[in-house]
């Protein structure tokens, strides 16, 4: 069985047109002392001794799929889970920032690869839609609510496609706060875009119409507990997506719109305030007593 390996990051191409997700993919095998580099943004951390992070797999559909349990030093701590871009996985930088910093707030974190990316199994092409990252994020959640380190509260995070799969899957698995990255309503702008530019990324363009086609705008008005950041300046996800998310989500909610923002967040500044933001309202709605 083969896996999709995450490419270096490109010129203006389909990495940028259909990315829906990270530029960069970085191996971290949690090291004692590890190097971020977040779009640019490089920061060195010691791996605190007041959390831990080990590999964990699990069993979506008959795929064994790998990935990282980031776990404070507390007591059955709620979890975050993140569901990665289309060529991300779960070594994206902006995760692997966000689960260190929400370990700082008493909340686990667990990454993972999708079906067909990463270590976890299966052909990129034969086993990626929308579809089925709902499913793999559905089986995610049961594994954590069954884990007996966790404890009864879940958060979803996503970027970009990930930010389409949680906003999909959210009622299903009730997911107690979302937050969101550059997601996508739907995919009929961004397949248009790539079929223009003819750079299809290695996969013919029956792929992205079978497979990537959706439309998540009927499932949104039970979500709440929501907080989503957008760059203005997104070339691959129009801002006019986040705008039209928000109206119909439902309260309490919040939409920080990046001045000048690209898709992969590359402004070490928005980076920071993404971070620091995030964790702070996953920390609120699932810290409660």
């Amino acid at each position: 069985m083969g896996s999709h390996k995450c490419p270096a990051p490109l010129q203006l191409s389909l990495t940028y047109l259909l990315v829906v997700g990270e530029q960069m993919c970085l191996a971290n095998n949690c090291p004692t002392y590890s190097m971020r580099y977040l779009h640019g943004y490089k920061t060195m951390r010691k791996t605190s001794k007041k959390s831990t992070c080990k590999p964990i797999s699990f069993s979506s559909e008959k795929l064994i799929l790998n990935g990282f349990l980031h776990l404070p030093h507390i007591e059955n701590p709620p979890v975050v889970i993140g569901s990665h871009g289309l060529f991300a996985s779960a070594d994206s930088p902006k995760q692997i920032a966000l689960a260190e910093k929400c370990n700082d707030f008493g909340l686990a974190f667990f990454r993972f690869n999708h079906r067909g990316c990463g270590n976890s199994e299966g052909r990129f092409r034969e086993v990626t839609s929308l579809k089925a990252r709902c499913t793999d994020f559905q089986n995610a959640v049961a594994l954590m609510r069954n884990s007996p380190d966790i404890g009864s509260r879940v958060g979803a995070f996503g970027s970009s496609m990930g930010g389409a799969t949680v906003l999909s899957a959210a009622h299903s698995c009730a997911v107690e706060a979302i937050v969101t990255v550059a997601a996508p309503i739907r995919s009929k702008p961004i397949l248009a875009a790539a079929q223009e530019t003819g750079d299809l990324r290695y996969h013919p363009l029956s792929f992205y119409q079978k497979n990537l086609g959706f439309d998540i705008s009927d499932r949104l008005s039970s979500i709440s507990r929501i907080m989503m950041f957008h760059g203005d300046a997104d070339e691959v996800v129009p801002v006019s997506s986040a705008y039209e998310i928000f109206s119909r989500v439902a309260e309490p909610k919040k939409l920080i719109i990046q001045k000048s923002g690209d898709h992969p967040m590359n402004n070490p500044e928005h980076q920071v305030d993404f971070i620091k933001k995030a964790a702070s309202w996953f920390s609120k709605w699932l810290n409660r007593p």
